[in-house]
């Protein structure tokens, strides 16, 4: 995950408060920004607060007795900026007092407080987010996110919550939405010393009192690392005097706590809420912008999800304003590319999924949404019939990568064809696609078309690399160099490769095959390989950031997939002028002809995906594949650049979208809009379809969360440490009250009932 996270990418760095049609409202959260001879930090503050997506809110600087002349007038400077802002001053008693005193001037109607230091920040989405936890779960006294240490020292923290282990040591972030009557319950923070560890102290406090948090699992606090001078280093210099506070407040927990710690899946045949009345009704200023809606799986980078990064980075952001609501439990790595060009919502990192409808409801009404577009969520197609109920006017369109017969007999194509009478427009990545959606599934062809996903052309120029470095930097020391890159999975059928490789090896021994990539079969293949004795033709490089590189290095790429729709290797091989083998599937034999390279029959049926046994023909044919081009490997690369020119470029798949999108806005499909009414008054239907759902969704929502949780070292074990923990206290409480029982006599009823 760190190798991804940019630390530049820093919140608040400009002001970009959104306009909302809202007169002024009451403000339901108070920011308390406690403010002490800061004028370097205060401004960037005070912006990622005022560039927030949940604009009911009052912000209250507190100055802490400043006697910086220079501070005092950026701190004037700076409460000009929004009429939200006010400022007091006070004497000087440090950042406990000073929180507390801001709690204090609170307004009436705010039922949650949030504490920001004048030099860290927040994410856009962060105060939406915590009021919808909050909201929707009524029981949690704060919410906070995961934390992004950064400029003097940088690292992620994501902490699993556990009551026990923080009276030993802190692991939450300093600041949390907090329930304002809970805050006023424990007393604030109280201290009125000078850095002793008050934020530590303050959590302790809340649970002591049973209360628990949310953790939302995405990256919504920025907490500032200073050389020196921060409240923490102070702090540690403090430390005996901070450890007797925390200590004599960790003494008064007697029962541990647990958190809400997303992502979870909690759903139990629950009917879906439409609407949660404590959330206003706010909205966004209108424009004549084409708001689109995009509901996503997840921000990795597949195929899939780097068409819908190409996609939202290349609209004309004078025409489009873009959200992103994606629906499975994920790393979601690339998030931060994708919050560049829309506003970001990760479903299962803040919200139960019995709320899903009512926050894309509330999502559609506050963006003035005016087009949905669903791409590979499954989820997402579930409510397509329960969305459209409720807006028919709003066109629905759709993207689709791919059929798999081995994924539900159709895998998305399927689900896009039972949701056929309320989408608009299916466009698939290839032709081959389309013909399924229109013959097999028995869609209407005026209601299909093709977008092929493209390539950058400029990034992907062999122009801008040297063959030889590249060969000199993977170790090449062969004349002819065979590139295979995808992840090492079944549908790709690594296997094949080596049976082809094993035979190409009989009549020459001039190649080596370049493997880049990983998966669940990666070490079963290095192993095989080492079997058959052909591992000294192959080199193992992993996973390659920069696969330009990898390209340069190559002759020609090979792809024996099962199943593909339009491989965005092929793109980017042909881009880079090398050539492509290629199995005859998906829309491979739309972009690959026969002047850029070879197609070859898939012998092989979907269903015998995981039978490792491969005809001696199919095999055969990639072997006379490879010779091919490379006896003729000149006259193959000089037409593959000029193949992905004609019409294959991520410039083109742009300029296709944004008009497909732009004219059905304008012109929905009358016949979806009459189907939306009708469906109006079979919610009952429709929402029960969405509860069906989510539950044949849980085995492989749980195991998502799963392998979420671990690739942060929330291991299992660590989940059940914590299970073990309540149930011992559990069993603590019950020998407790056998005691009691004993004392009081009453004892020999209860066991009179149990021996019956």
């Amino acid at each position: 995950m760190n190798n991804v996270f940019d630390f530049s990418k820093q919140p608040g760095k400009e002001l970009k408060r959104i306009q909302f049609d809202n007169k002024k409202m009451e403000p339901l959260i108070t920011v308390v920004i406690p403010f002490y001879n800061d004028k370097q930090y205060i401004e960037q503050a005070v912006n990622s607060v005022l560039n927030q997506t949940f604009p009911c809110f009052e912000v209250l600087i507190i100055d802490d007795g400043s006697k910086d002349e220079e501070s005092l007038k950026k701190l004037q400077e700076v409460s000009k900026i929004d009429d939200r802002i006010i400022v007091f001053h006070k004497e000087n008693e440090g950042l406990a007092a000073t929180r507390d005193y801001g709690a204090e001037k609170a307004s009436n109607s705010s039922k949650y407080l949030f504490f920001l230091d004048s030099d860290d920040l927040i994410e856009p989405t962060y105060f939406e987010c915590a009021y919808w936890t909050l909201e929707t779960n009524q029981k949690a006294s704060w919410a906070y996110t995961d934390s992004v240490g950064f400029e003097a020292d940088e690292y992620l923290w994501n902490k699993w919550f556990d009551s026990e282990k923080e009276k030993k040591q802190n692991d939450l972030v300093a600041s949390a939405m907090i329930r304002k009557d809970d805050f006023n319950l424990v007393g604030g923070y109280e201290l009125r010393e000078k850095s002793v560890n008050e934020d530590w102290n303050f959590w302790l406090k809340m649970i002591a009192n049973g209360k628990f948090p949310v953790r939302m699992n995405f990256y919504g606090f920025w907490y500032r690392r200073k050389e020196n001078g921060s409240e923490l280093a102070k702090s540690k210099e403090n430390k005996k005097r901070a450890l007797e506070i925390v200590n004599e407040t960790a003494k008064k927990i007697k029962k541990p706590v647990k958190a809400i710690q997303y992502p979870n899946y909690s759903y139990n045949w629950e009917k879906p809420v439409i609407e949660i009345e404590s959330v206003p009704k706010i909205k966004v200023k209108k424009n004549s912008k084409t708001n689109l809606l995009m509901i996503i799986p997840w921000m990795i980078m597949g195929g899939a999800d780097k068409f819908n990064l190409d996609l939202i980075k290349g609209l004309d952001k004078n025409k489009f304003e873009v959200t992103i609501i994606s629906t499975e439990p994920a790393t979601n790595q690339y998030v931060q590319e994708f919050s560049k060009y829309a506003t970001i919502y990760e479903l299962p990192s803040f919200i139960n999924q019995k709320y899903w409808t009512a926050f894309i409801n509330y999502i559609i009404e506050k963006n003035n949404i005016n087009i949905i577009m669903n791409t590979n969520s499954e989820t997402g197609y579930t409510m397509l019939p329960f969305i459209k109920s409720s807006y028919p006017n709003i066109p629905i369109i759709d993207y689709i990568h791919m059929e798999e017969w081995y994924n539900r007999n159709g895998g998305y194509s399927r689900d896009s064809s039972a949701a056929a009478s309320v989408i608009d427009k299916t466009l698939t990545c290839n032709k081959n696609s389309e013909r399924i959606l229109e013959e097999y599934f028995e869609r209407k062809k005026e209601e299909l078309g093709t977008v092929y996903i493209g390539v950058d052309e400029d990034i992907f120029n062999p122009r801008n690399y040297d063959k030889d470095s590249e060969r000199e930097y993977f170790k090449i020391n062969k004349k002819y160099v065979i590139g295979y890159i995808c992840r090492i999975t079944e549908q790709k059928r690594p296997f094949l490769l080596l049976e082809v490789i094993k035979e190409l090896k009989k009549t020459r021994d001039d190649f080596v095959v370049l493997i880049a990539g990983t998966g669940n079969l990666f070490h079963k293949v290095k192993s095989k390989a080492k079997a058959l004795g052909i591992n000294e033709n192959i080199i193992f490089a992993g996973k390659v950031s920069e696969t330009q590189k990898f390209y340069s290095a190559c002759d020609l790429t090979f792809n024996c997939s099962i199943k593909e729709g339009l491989a965005l290797t092929s793109y980017e091989s042909l881009a880079m002028g090398v050539p492509v083998i290629s199995s005859d599937v998906g829309g491979q034999n739309e972009l690959i002809n026969e002047d850029v390279g070879i197609i070859v029959p898939c012998l092989q049926k979907e269903e015998d995906i995981l039978d490792f046994n491969y005809s001696e023909e199919e095999i055969t044919q990639y072997v006379d594949g490879i010779n091919r081009i490379i006896d003729n490997i000149g006259d193959y690369k000089s037409k593959c650049r000029d193949r992905v020119l004609s019409g294959f470029t991520i410039s083109q798949m742009v300029r296709n979208m944004s008009n497909l999108l732009e004219e059905t806005r304008k012109n929905p499909n009358k016949t979806k809009i009459e189907n939306g009414k009708r469906l109006s008054n079979c919610t009952d239907i429709l929402s029960e379809l969405v509860v069906r759902g989510f539950i044949s969704d849980e085995e492989k929502y749980k195991w998502e969360c799963k392998v979420y949780n671990e690739s942060f070292g929330f291991e299992q074990d660590d989940y059940k440490m914590q299970l073990f923990k309540d149930k011992m206290w559990e069993r603590a409480w019950y020998r407790g009250l056998i005691k009691l029982l004993q004392k009081t006599g009453i004892i020999k009823v209860v066991k009179k009932v149990r021996g019956n």
